[in-house]
C-alpha cells in the first residue's frame, strides 16, 4: 500500500485515494466535494476536514458554549449547553458513519456546524424570533446563513447537511441523513438526563414501553438506537432505523415535548426569551444597531458581492442576525443596557 511519504508530501491526495478503497461506494468522497468558491486545495487536509477546521475556529462555534440547550441558568456544571449538545451529536454521528463506511469527516463537519445559527435561550428564543421576524426564523436556515456571512466557504455537501438536519427536509448525502438521526438520539437522551438532574422529570415517568425497548440508562438507550441504525443500514445505500426502535424513539420524543420542552418553554424560558428578545428587537428596529456593532461577527461588507450587500443591508435582517448571534448572557446584558434608557427593568426569573 502506498504511504504518505511517497505521495510527494501531498497528504490530501493520499487520503482521497484511501477513501476510494475504504469507504462504501455510496459514501460521499472528499475528492468530489464542491465549493461555491473553489480556490486552491490544501495539501494536508481533505475538503471536508477543512470545513471541520473552519467551523471549529469560528466565533459562532465558540459562542455555543454560552447558549441554552433546554434549561436556562444551569444550577450545576453538568447540564448541557448548545456546544456540548453539538459535540454529542458529532460523536454519535462519527460512530455511525464509521461503522457504515461513510465519510466520517463529512459527518463530523455537518455535526459541528448544524447549530451555528441557534438563538440565545434555546428553542424558546427561536420561537420568539420566528414570531417577530416578518420572514420567519428557523435555526437550520440561520446556521447556513451564519456560515455564509462568516465567509467560511463550506462545501455544498456540508451546507446541505446543515440546512436539512431537522424537520421533514432530507439531506442529499447519507452522511447528512446520519446527522438527522444523531441529533435526535443526542438531544432526547441528554435532555432526559438534564431534566432528571433539575427535578423536572423522574425516570419512571418515561413511557414504560420505551424503557423496555430502548433501555433505562443514558448509555444503554444510545447504544440501542445506534445499533438499530447499523442493523438496518449496513451494506446498503440508506440510513434507516429498525422499526420497533424508531417507534419507541418517536414515542419518547412526543413525551419529552409534552412533559419537558413545552413545560419549560411555557414558563421560565418563554418569559425570559419573550421579554429580552422582544425588547431587543423592538429597540433595534426603532433606533438601529450601534455602528460599531454592525460588523458583529458577520458583516464584512468589503468582501460581499452586490446581492449579499442588498440582503445584509435590509434593516430587519441585520437586527435578526445580530440578536440570533448573541449568547444568553450577552442578550441579557444588552437588554439591561437599553432598559436603563427606556426604564423597563428586566424581571427577575427564578431558576428551576
Amino acid at each position: 500500500m502506498d504511504t504518505v511519504d511517497n505521495q510527494s508530501k501531498n497528504y490530501r491526495q493520499f487520503w482521497e485515494q484511501q477513501e476510494r478503497i475504504l469507504l462504501a461506494p455510496y459514501a460521499t468522497f472528499a475528492a468530489d466535494a464542491q465549493r461555491a468558491e473553489p480556490g486552491e486545495k490544501c495539501t494536508i487536509r481533505t475538503e471536508f476536514q477543512r470545513d471541520r477546521d473552519r467551523i471549529t475556529h469560528s466565533d459562532a462555534f465558540r459562542r455555543l458554549k454560552n447558549k441554552t440547550q433546554v434549561f436556562l441558568d444551569p444550577v450545576n456544571d453538568h447540564q448541557r449547553t448548545r456546544l456540548t449538545h453539538t459535540l454529542e451529536v458529532t460523536q454519535i454521528a462519527r460512530t455511525i458513519a464509521r461503522c457504515l463506511r461513510l465519510n466520517e469527516d463529512l459527518a463530523e463537519s455537518i455535526g459541528l456546524g448544524h447549530d451555528l445559527g441557534h438563538t440565545p435561550f434555546g428553542h424558546s428564543g427561536e420561537n420568539v424570533l420566528n414570531r417577530l421576524c416578518s420572514t420567519g426564523f428557523k435555526h437550520a436556515e440561520q446556521s447556513v446563513r451564519v456560515a455564509q456571512m462568516l465567509h467560511l466557504n463550506l462545501t455544498k455537501q456540508v451546507i446541505d447537511g446543515i440546512a436539512n438536519h431537522t424537520g421533514t427536509d432530507m439531506a442529499h448525502t447519507l452522511e447528512g441523513k446520519v446527522i438527522k438521526y444523531a441529533d435526535r438520539i443526542a438531544y432526547l437522551n441528554h435532555d432526559i438526563d438534564d431534566a432528571i438532574r433539575v427535578g423536572v422529570l423522574q425516570l419512571e415517568q418515561l413511557p414504560s414501553s420505551a424503557l423496555r425497548t430502548l433501555g433505562r440508562g443514558h448509555s444503554e438507550r444510545i447504544d440501542t438506537m445506534v445499533k438499530a441504525i447499523l442493523e438496518c443500514s449496513a451494506g446498503k445505500p440508506v440510513v434507516t432505523m429498525r422499526a420497533d426502535v424508531e417507534e419507541e424513539m418517536m414515542k419518547l420524543r412526543s413525551f419529552m415535548f409534552e412533559n419537558v420542552y413545552y413545560k419549560v418553554s411555557g414558563n421560565i424560558h418563554n418569559e425570559r426569551a419573550e421579554q429580552v428578545i422582544t425588547g431587543l428587537y423592538n429597540y433595534y428596529m426603532e433606533y438601529g444597531i450601534p455602528e460599531h456593532l454592525t460588523a458583529y461577527d458577520a458583516y464584512n461588507f468589503s468582501t460581499m458581492n452586490a446581492a449579499e450587500k442588498d440582503f445584509a443591508n435590509h434593516h430587519e435582517r441585520v437586527v435578526v442576525d445580530f440578536i440570533a448571534g448573541m449568547t444568553d448572557a450577552y442578550a441579557t446584558r444588552a437588554f439591561e443596557k437599553i432598559s436603563r434608557k427606556t426604564m423597563e427593568p428586566l424581571r427577575v426569573i427564578k431558576n428551576l
